[in-house]
C-alpha cells in the first residue's frame, strides 16, 4: 500500500526546495522563540549538511518524511523531532510545489526568448524572400518568410506575457497554513515567506493548502504554447516535403529511411508534434481530477503535479529542439518559380481593376475569376495574361468595355511588386517587416531584462536565507 501511494519519484524534484523551507521554517521558530536557539542550530546545521541530490530508501513514503528522517540521522529524534511543530506537509508540499515551479517557470520563459531570438536572427536574413501563405492549405497570397516567421514571434510573446502574467499567481507562500487550520504556535508567516522569496503569503488556510488553481493555470498556459510550437512544426514538416518545396532541414533533424534511401524524414519535428499532443492530455487529466475533488486536502494532488513537471519538460525540451533548427534551416530563395504558384497573384489584379479602372471590387472579383478559368483551361499561366483577353473577359462577364494597359497588368501579378506593395500596417513588404522586426528585438531584450530582476530577487531571498543560517551557525560555534 506504501508503494502504491507513495510519490517519492517525482517528490525528488521538489528536494532542494523542501530542505530550504525547513531552514526558513527552523529560523522562523527560533527567532519567534518556540523553539530553543541550541535546537535550532543543531537543526540548521543538520539541514545544511542534506545533499540536495541525495538518494532515499523507497520504503520512505515522502520527500517530507525522507528530509526528517534524515534530520534525526543526525541530531536524534529528540531534536529532529521537532522539525515538524507549526507545519504540516500539506503546506510544505504546495510551498515546494510553487518555489519549484516558479524556477521552472524562468527557466521556460528564457526558452521561448531564446526561441524568438533564433526566429528574429533567421528573419533578418529573409526580409525579401518570398515565399506563398496559405489559406486551406491552397497557396493564397505572397508575403516574405521573415513575415511568417514574425507572426510565430509574437504568438510565442503572447505566450510569454501568459506566463508572466500567472507568475505572481504561483508566487504565494502557503506556510503557516497547516493541515488545513494553521496553528495554535505563534509563528511569522510573513517572515517565512520573505526568507523563501515570495511576494506574499497566501493567506486563507484552507485555500492555500487546497488549492491547485496554480497548476491548472500553468497547465492551461503550456498548452496554448504547445498549440503554437505543435503549429510551427506541423508548418516545417509540410514546407520541407518536396511538394511544397520551402525550406530544407538541417541534417541533423531529419533522417532516412530504412528501405528508401531518396527519403529525408522530419522526425524531430514529428516527435516535437506528438509530444504537445501529451502537454494538452496532461492539462485535461488534471483539470477532470481537479473538478471532482471537495474542499481541503486530497491525496488525489499528487497525481497531479507529475503532470505538470512532464509538461514543463516536454515544453521546455521542444523548445531547444526548435531553437536549434532555426538557427540552420535553409530556406528556397526561388519557390515562386514553381507551377503550383502561378496564379497566388490575381487578389491585386483585381484590386488594380478597383483602383486603376474604377470597376467595383465585387465586379473586379468575377472578371478576373473568369480570366482565370479561361487561362486554366488553355495551360496559360497568370503572367501569360493579355491586354485583350482580360479586356474580353470583362465585356462577356460584367458587360463593360475597358482598355486595360500590359503594364498594369504585369505590375499587378508580379509577386515581388505585390509583396512591395503591401506596407500596411503588420504586412509582408520588406520595410513593414524591418519595422516589426526591429520592435519585436526590443521586446526581447526587455523581456530578458524583466526575467533577470525577478530571478534577482529569488537569488537575494536565498542569499538572505543562508546569511540568517550562517550566522545561527556561527552562533553555535561560538
Amino acid at each position: 500500500m506504501v508503494e502504491f501511494t507513495a510519490s517519492l519519484q517525482s517528490d525528488k524534484k521538489l528536494l532542494e526546495a523542501v530542505i530550504k523551507i525547513n531552514k526558513a521554517h527552523v529560523t522562523m521558530l527560533l527567532e519567534q522563540k518556540i523553539i530553543s536557539a541550541q535546537m535550532g542550530t543543531e537543526l540548521l546545521q543538520a539541514l545544511s549538511e542534506l545533499d540536495p541530490e541525495m538518494k532515499f530508501e523507497q520504503s520512505v513514503e515522502d520527500v517530507h518524511l525522507a528530509v526528517e528522517e534524515e534530520v534525526n540521522k543526525k541530531v536524534g529524534v529528540e531534536i529532529g523531532g521537532n522539525l515538524h511543530i507549526a507545519k504540516s506537509r500539506n503546506d510544505q508540499v504546495a510551498t515546494a510545489i510553487r518555489m519549484t515551479l516558479r524556477t521552472n517557470l524562468f527557466e521556460l520563459m528564457n526558452l521561448v526568448v531564446n526561441l524568438q531570438d533564433s526566429l528574429i536572427e533567421l528573419a533578418e536574413q529573409h526580409t525579401e524572400t518570398l515565399v506563398p501563405a496559405y489559406t486551406h492549405l491552397h497557396p493564397a497570397q505572397p508575403v516574405t518568410f521573415a513575415h511568417i516567421l514574425v507572426s510565430y514571434i509574437d504568438a510565442l510573446q503572447r505566450s510569454l506575457k501568459r506566463l508572466e502574467e500567472t507568475l505572481p499567481r504561483v508566487n504565494l507562500c502557503p506556510m503557516g497554513a497547516g493541515a488545513i487550520a494553521t496553528t495554535s504556535f505563534r509563528i511569522n508567516r510573513d517572515r517565512t515567506a520573505e526568507l523563501l522569496g515570495f511576494s506574499k503569503v497566501h493567506e486563507n488556510s484552507i485555500d492555500a493548502v487546497s488549492s491547485r488553481d496554480f497548476i491548472l493555470e500553468t497547465l492551461a498556459d503550456l498548452t496554448l504554447l504547445a498549440i503554437d510550437i505543435s503549429r510551427m512544426a506541423e508548418d516545417l514538416i509540410l514546407w520541407s516535403s518536396p511538394d511544397f518545396g520551402i525550406v530544407d532541414l538541417p541534417e541533423g533533424f531529419a533522417f532516412t529511411s530504412s528501405i528508401m534511401p531518396q527519403k529525408k524524414n522530419p522526425d524531430v519535428l514529428e516527435v516535437v508534434r506528438a509530444r504537445m499532443s501529451q502537454v494538452l492530455g496532461n492539462f485535461v487529466a488534471s483539470a477532470t481530477t481537479m473538478k471532482a475533488l471537495p474542499s481541503g486536502y486530497n491525496l488525489d494532488f499528487q497525481e497531479i503535479t507529475p503532470k505538470l513537471w512532464e509538461s514543463l519538460e516536454t515544453v521546455a525540451d521542444s523548445l531547444c529542439m526548435l531553437s536549434e533548427l532555426t538557427k540552420n534551416l535553409n530556406v528556397n530563395k526561388d519557390v515562386f518559380g514553381k507551377p503550383v504558384l502561378k496564379f497566388a497573384t490575381t487578389t491585386e489584379l483585381a484590386n488594380m481593376l478597383v483602383k486603376k479602372y474604377n470597376v467595383p471590387f465585387r465586379t473586379s472579383h468575377r472578371i478576373v475569376g473568369a480570366a482565370v478559368k479561361n487561362l486554366l483551361d488553355k495551360g496559360m499561366a497568370l503572367s501569360e495574361l493579355t491586354p485583350e483577353l482580360l479586356n474580353k473577359t470583362a465585356k462577356d462577364v460584367a458587360e463593360i468595355t475597358l482598355a486595360i494597359k500590359l503594364a498594369d497588368i504585369k505590375d499587378s501579378v508580379n509577386p515581388k511588386k505585390f509583396v512591395e506593395n503591401h506596407k500596411t500596417m503588420g504586412g509582408p513588404a520588406p520595410a513593414e517587416v524591418k519595422r516589426m522586426l526591429k520592435n519585436r528585438k526590443q521586446l526581447t531584450a526587455q523581456s530578458k531584462t524583466n526575467l533577470k530582476e525577478k530571478k534577482g530577487m529569488l537569488e537575494k531571498a536565498d542569499k538572505q536565507l543562508k546569511s540568517v543560517v550562517q550566522r545561527y551557525k556561527l552562533q553555535k560555534k561560538g
